[in-house]
């Protein structure tokens, strides 16, 4: 991995997305990009229709003032904006990352994943955004988006970040999975850390294969594997693991060949990103 960009918002999550894009850049030696993408509505009222209610005066004078209005919300969403950026920057300097790059960019997050995700190895984004300080149910608006336009690896960050030496792949011999395995393999990020390889449901002749082909591939580049198939439902039975084996980061792809089909919207995935302490990397 060279490059890799992550998005801030001055939620209380920026700090923590600094803080893991700050350990995988200093992990495999890449530069850092830091966004902060300003929406449509932060820097543009919306239009308001007064036919009929005002006369002609009052109408152009209320305009007038709105639109005054829209200018000074639009300069501090800037001032604001720029502020964040350089507050992260000295954050990542802090932490040793030497190659760091800030973009105040405008209009829609999704564009800008699309846009110079070509150019990067890793994406990186809170679990919430501002609007969802608090609301532990609740999800970011632009998580699920990010996650669906990205091509590549999703790190999302969880509130806090904490040090990482013991990671698990939830894995289910999917081509998401199999996929995940396959860039672990050749990846710096994950060297020296200890890998859990877990597939939950029912074992069978052909699950067995499929993991222990994983855990092959993976021991083969050198890393400390232990793999296991255990009963029950995804969900329940990856939380139980990450919560008693001092798992630091969980791995996942963003969708399953099962009958987990759909990952993201109301099922494993979901659950995983709401009720899981630690950050999740997800792969497609």
């Amino acid at each position: 991995m060279k490059r890799l960009m992550a998005f801030i918002d001055g939620s209380v999550y920026s700090h923590s997305v600094c803080d893991h894009a700050a350990w995988a850049a200093k992990r495999t030696d890449a530069a850092a990009e830091i966004f902060h993408v300003l929406g449509r509505r932060e820097v543009a009222g919306s239009a308001a229709d007064f036919s009929g209610s005002l006369d002609a005066d009052e109408r152009d004078t209320l305009l007038a003032e709105l639109a005054e209005l829209d200018e000074q919300k639009a300069r501090y969403a800037q001032r604001r904006g720029r502020l964040v950026l350089q507050d992260a920057r000295g954050r990542l300097e802090e932490a040793g990352v030497t190659q760091i790059e800030t973009r105040l960019r405008h209009g829609d997050i999704v564009e800008t994943v699309q846009e110079f995700e070509k150019e990067t190895d890793l994406t990186i984004i809170g679990k919430r955004g501002e609007a969802a300080d608090f609301a532990t149910l609740h999800l970011g608006s632009n998580l699920e988006r990010v996650v669906r336009a990205s091509q590549k690896p999703v790190l999302v960050a969880s509130r806090a970040f904490q040090p990482i030496d013991r990671f698990l792949i939830a894995f289910d011999g999917g081509p998401s999975a199999i996929k995940a395995v396959s860039h672990i393999a050749e990846s710096d990020l994950f060297r020296g850390l200890h890998c859990t390889l877990l597939m939950a449901g029912t074992e069978t002749a052909q699950t067995r294969q499929r993991i222990e082909d994983a855990a092959h591939l993976l021991r083969s580049k050198g890393f400390e594997v232990e793999h296991s198939i255990e009963p029950g439902e995804a969900e329940a039975v990856i939380a139980a693991k990450v919560a008693s084996s001092g798992i630091g980061l969980l791995v996942m792809g963003a969708y399953g060949h099962s009958r987990i089909r759909n990952l993201i919207i109301g099922s494993t995935t979901t659950e995983m990103i709401r009720s899981c302490k630690v950050p999740i990397l997800l792969f497609r």
